[in-house]
């Protein structure tokens, strides 16, 4: 992926202690691995139990002191890191204004926080071990790059499109936000049983990977940027983030009634349908016979 050289975007805030911006709190006792994450969604998917009490009585740690939050500041120049997401989140901006443009709509991009540990946010504290997540009540992505270490790592997925992938399918909450799509599905929690609501959140997760798909269409289009393995290294980011496959790693089997993202198969599936379409149209998830 030929990204360097490209526009970058000033919607990236850096709240990491050591690139400016307010403190957070860090996470007292052990580590937290992808296992304890596995975990906590699925508590919270079967059992609707927040995911950030499981991962505070899994870290050992006790309640965390949450610092007041300096004013916002970007990523220094110097690294290399930010400069790649910013890059990225440029060409979502690009991506979407055009997509919008394209149905006489405006597009309101998001800000991406940079943050390590934990940060405030208006959707409650965010923690690094929960991944990378969109928030529609600030409208911001919140990303701890060594998410980056562990997708690589400890899932198996390196590569620089991978990580772009990641950055592209938070975006697509954001577009989902957009289009009121959010709100819709999130008025059904309560109405439906845990297993509908469930399979909802499955729809939505794989809408903002078929999202990512169109963003990797409409950028290759602009910039001609990716290089072969790119779009492979892409898909292979799906299959390891799956729910079947992050619950097979955690606990030896999967519960298709707790999944909230999808299965490897339909994460790379939807991925798919969007990089070949570059349509919303093709993303439409919710009526759908087959995911």
């Amino acid at each position: 992926m030929r990204w360097e050289g490209e526009r970058q975007s000033d919607n990236v805030e850096d709240r990491r202690g050591g690139g400016g911006g307010g403190g957070g709190f860090g996470i007292g006792g052990r580590g937290i691995g992808i296992g304890t994450i596995v975990l906590a969604l699925i508590g919270w998917g079967v059992f609707g139990i927040n995911p950030l009490t499981i991962i505070g009585m899994m870290s050992g740690g006790g309640p965390a002191v949450v610092q007041q939050q300096g004013p916002a500041k970007a990523p220094p120049a110097e690294d290399k890191g930010a400069a790649f997401v910013s890059t990225v989140l440029a060409s979502t901006e690009d991506a979407w204004s055009q997509v919008f443009a394209q149905a006489n709509a405006r597009y309101t991009p998001p800000r991406l926080v940079l943050f390590r540990g934990a940060t405030p946010t208006a959707c409650g504290t965010g923690q690094s071990a929960m991944g990378p997540f969109y928030c529609p009540g600030d409208q911001k992505v919140y990303l701890d790059m060594d998410f980056f270490d562990t997708l690589s790592g400890q899932l198996g997925a390196p590569g620089d499109f991978a990580r772009a992938y990641v950055v592209a399918h938070e975006v697509g909450h954001h577009v989902q936000n957009l289009m009121g799509l959010t709100d819709k599905v999130d008025s059904m929690r309560g109405r439906v049983s845990q297993a509908q609501q469930n399979a909802l959140s499955v729809r939505l997760e794989l809408q903002a990977d078929c999202f990512a798909g169109i963003w990797a269409n409409k950028s290759q289009q602009a910039r001609n940027w990716l290089e072969q393995g790119d779009i492979e290294s892409a898909m292979n980011a799906a299959s390891k983030i799956g729910d079947d496959a992050l619950q097979k790693r955690s606990q030896g089997y999967a519960v298709p009634d707790s999944f909230t993202h999808g299965s490897s198969a339909q994460r790379m599936r939807w991925f798919s349908q969007g990089f070949k379409t570059g349509s919303v149209q093709s993303c439409d998830t919710f009526n759908a016979q087959a995911l």
